[in-house]
């Protein structure tokens, strides 16, 4: 499948939160969508950033419906005030990205005592899907798409030490919030088709792509490791945004997919679908980090 981001639909009339949107994989999914008429919502921790951001895409493209919300996904009193304040200023939401990431920082705990890796890549998009879900209800064509990582394949969750008191490591545990990402796209896809909803939950993972997320780590040997060393295997942002472009914009894009590169080792490529680890589709495995995610946003989703 030779998919390109020109083969996108016209999305005009459609309303996408695109989460991480001012640089990467966000920012060139939030210029592709734009390109094609849709109105993308920017969920950003730095407004300025953001803004820079809107101000190069409409650059451009003049046209574009761009606007700036502010949204810290380690702060859970920020995701309620974003997704309140969304829920008063729209009727619907046809499609929530949950695209934002951090990788690989020194042991960080939030205010709440979370992992920070854990609270921003999986507890913060967990609660914003489940305050966003009656709105992408009432959304065209709603998807709920969330972005993972080859590297699920090869993680676990420490649910005996979430928060890395015991024995830490940056990647791994970057790994592990990558693979509560994929348990969690799983799991959303199976309540939601039991509940009977339209929304789809489609996961997508970019393969190996050139963005701040490696360089910008303060880990010294993972930016080293993934900025300079193997920085040559990288593709550009544009190329790995493709797989969530296609998770959410493409007709046969399922519920329950996970869509990545074709390429050598899921590194790089064109988007297809690939199988998830049989750790992201466990039954046991969802049902515990589902119900441990709702006690610690204190949400009850589904």
């Amino acid at each position: 499948m030779n998919w390109t981001a020109e083969q996108i639909s016209d999305q005009t009339g459609r309303t996408f939160v695109v989460t991480g949107a001012n640089s990467g994989l966000g920012l060139a999914t939030t210029r592709a969508l734009a390109g094609k008429g849709a109105h993308v919502i920017l969920a950003v921790r730095d407004q300025a950033k953001g803004r820079c951001a809107v101000a190069d895409i409409t650059a451009a493209l003049p046209d574009a419906h761009l606007e700036v919300r502010h949204l810290d996904l380690a702060n859970p009193h920020s995701v309620r005030a974003f997704a309140d304040r969304l829920r008063s200023d729209l009727g619907r939401l046809d499609v929530l990205i949950n695209n934002a990431g951090m990788m690989a920082p020194p042991r960080t705990l939030t205010r709440r005592g979370h992992e920070v890796q854990f609270a921003a890549n999986h507890l913060g998009h967990f609660a914003l899907t489940g305050l966003l879900l009656d709105l992408l209800a009432k959304g065209n064509d709603p998807r709920v798409v969330t972005v993972t990582s080859a590297n699920h394949r090869k993680a676990r969750i420490f649910f005996d030490d979430l928060t890395g008191e015991r024995a830490y490591s940056p990647m791994k545990f970057y790994n592990q919030s990558k693979l509560a990402n994929a348990v969690f796209g799983w799991e959303l896809h199976a309540r939601l088709t039991t509940a009977g909803s339209p929304v789809r939950s489609v996961l997508a993972h970019p393969g190996y792509t050139s963005t701040n997320l490696q360089t910008g780590t303060p880990t010294r040997m993972v930016k080293i490791l993934y900025g300079r060393v193997l920085s040559s295997l990288a593709q550009s942002p544009d190329q790995g945004a493709l797989p969530q472009l296609y998770a959410a914009t493409a007709p046969d894009a399922h519920s329950g997919d996970l869509i990545g590169p074709d390429g050598i080792a899921e590194l790089r490529g064109a988007p297809k679908k690939l199988q998830l680890a049989p750790t992201a589709t466990d039954p046991e495995t969802g049902r515990r980090l589902w119900e441990l995610s709702e006690q610690l946003t204190d949400l009850s989703i589904l």
